[in-house]
């Protein structure tokens, strides 16, 4: 880290002190008051977002995390029968402290997701549940999942989202106790396997109410660029066939992204590092993820927190939406959010690049945005026109910044069907096809448009955007650099079927 950057980040750490005071003491907190004074840039959010238009069905861009840790990520002493559970091991903050936080930093949906281990299941259902739901008594204005950090078989952990419902409770029990790999004691290795994961995916996708399923920080045990760890290609593939609409996607910018702020590696990547905050197999231009788009798979990517111990307080880690957070186009309400994950109407961003942004392709007078498909004839002209929509941030962000789109990438790739290699990890027709800066993009209200034609598409494809405050041409390998000089914001893909 420069001496400019460890100046603002001594400038950072001061400025927060009285916020990481009042937030960290957690149950005092929380019984003083459900309501924490929000920071300028998102004191205005609720009013923003009521003058958002929206869509036909009242939907607007809402941000949230889907991947935040309590104290329920404890520690268990398996010395006695049944261990014994203690509290604040891992991560510190009660429930309610992040949902305060969450709020005070612009979300409107979150979900704590606290690590499993032997008879979790219990400690979830008779303690975490019941402060579940007093915290979404104290912060009504933050739609609070119940679920869990679930111990994949075979995998790294993953998100385990749960509907609201009257029985939400009773229904992660019964997929925790029956099979989070460490929740059995004595432990069982048998609990450790592919097969184990493709049998909890048959009873979720067969379950009235449909939990979601997210991979964490997929490539963290990578040693390398195109060499994975816990998380293979062929994994993803075998368990979305199974259970598409369930299994339905990775984190495209893992938590633990405060990590350089303390000298650590952003992420928690120690081994490959992350390109620009975001996992490889998002990050690669034609890499994983464009391999599972290629084949018309709907697999999305979100941005999340991770959040155990704050940066200022020794940990590496950001509040959740204080520097990353995923944006589903939703109504404000729990199946709504929902159906906007798995359906793919996501972007995901960090440090508050923009505040929106939209895309959608257009052609033969139909039109398709992020998760959907346009459909086209052959008989006809199949040239598609793409429209980019961002708005930037109005004031400054949770470091105090006002960062800057410096350019805007527009990505496309074909799909061409299944691929007879499992473990495939490429596709070689996705492509930079058009990349904007500022003289290539015009004010319309508040947002800015960017317009582009993909002239005679003759095949399928899907289209995607990224865009960055850095002048670098293809995100780089992280180090110690600030993450707040590094932004980054990618949308989900709008598919083209031409038939």
């Amino acid at each position: 880290m420069s001496d400019k950057d460890l100046k603002q980040a001594e400038q950072s750490r001061i400025s927060r002190r009285k916020l990481v005071k009042y937030a960290g003491v957690g149950a005092t907190l929380a019984a003083a008051s459900p309501v924490v004074g929000a920071t300028a840039a998102f004191a205005d959010e609720e009013e923003e977002r009521g003058k958002q238009p929206g869509d036909s069905r009242g939907r607007v861009w809402r941000a949230g995390d889907h991947h935040v840790h309590s104290e329920y990520s404890g520690e268990f002493d398996t010395s006695s029968n049944p261990p014994k559970f203690h509290k604040g091991a891992d991560a510190v903050y009660p429930i309610v402290t992040n949902a305060i936080m969450a709020k005070n930093f612009g979300l409107t949906w979150a979900m704590c997701t606290d690590h499993g281990g032997p008879t979790h299941s219990k400690v979830n259902l008779e303690q975490a549940y019941p402060d579940l739901l007093r915290s979404r008594k104290l912060v009504p204005e933050v739609l609070q999942f119940w679920g869990m950090e679930f111990d994949a078989p075979s995998l790294d952990h993953h998100t385990l989202m749960i509907p609201r419902h009257e029985d939400e409770a009773k229904q992660l029990f019964e997929l925790e106790s029956r099979f989070a790999k460490y929740d059995a004691f004595p432990s069982d290795p048998g609990r450790d396997t592919e097969a184990k994961m493709i049998e909890f995916l048959k009873v979720a996708r067969n379950m009235p109410l449909k939990p979601i399923v997210i991979a964490h920080h997929a490539s963290r045990s990578a040693p390398g660029l195109g060499v994975y760890g816990q998380d293979t290609p062929r994994e993803f593939r075998n368990g979305n066939n199974v259970a598409p609409d369930v299994y339905i996607g990775f984190e495209g910018a893992p938590g633990h992204q405060a990590g350089p702020l303390n000298g650590g590696d952003r992420g928690g990547y120690g081994n490959y590092p992350t390109h620009g905050g975001f996992d490889q197999m998002t990050a690669r231009v034609g890499g994983l993820w464009d391999s599972l788009l290629g084949e018309g798979r709907r697999w999305w990517i979100t941005a999340t927190s991770d959040s155990h111990v704050h940066w200022t307080r020794g940990g590496s880690d950001f509040w959740p939406g204080e520097y990353s957070k995923t944006h589903v186009l939703a109504r404000q309400d729990y199946a709504d959010i929902m159906d906007g994950l798995r359906n793919g109407r996501i972007w995901v961003g960090t440090g508050d690049l923009i505040r929106s942004l939209d895309v959608t392709a257009g052609s033969q007078g139909r039109k398709a945005e992020m998760g959907e498909t346009i459909t086209l004839s052959r008989r006809n002209r199949t040239d598609v026109e793409i429209e980019i929509r961002f708005r930037p941030l109005d004031g400054v962000n949770a470091n105090g910044d006002r960062p800057e789109v410096r350019r805007v990438d527009l990505i496309v790739g074909n799909i061409t069907g299944p691929s007879a290699d499992v473990n495939a990890d490429t596709n070689p027709t996705t492509r930079v096809v058009a990349r904007f800066g500022p003289r290539d993009w015009r004010r319309q209200g508040a947002e800015y448009v960017i317009r582009h034609t993909l002239r005679d598409v003759e095949q399928d494809m899907y289209a995607r955007v990224r865009g960055t405050s850095t002048d670098e041409m293809e995100p780089l390998a992280d180090g110690l650099e600030s993450p707040w000089h590094d932004l980054w914001f990618y949308s989900n893909p709008v598919f083209v079927r031409v038939r």
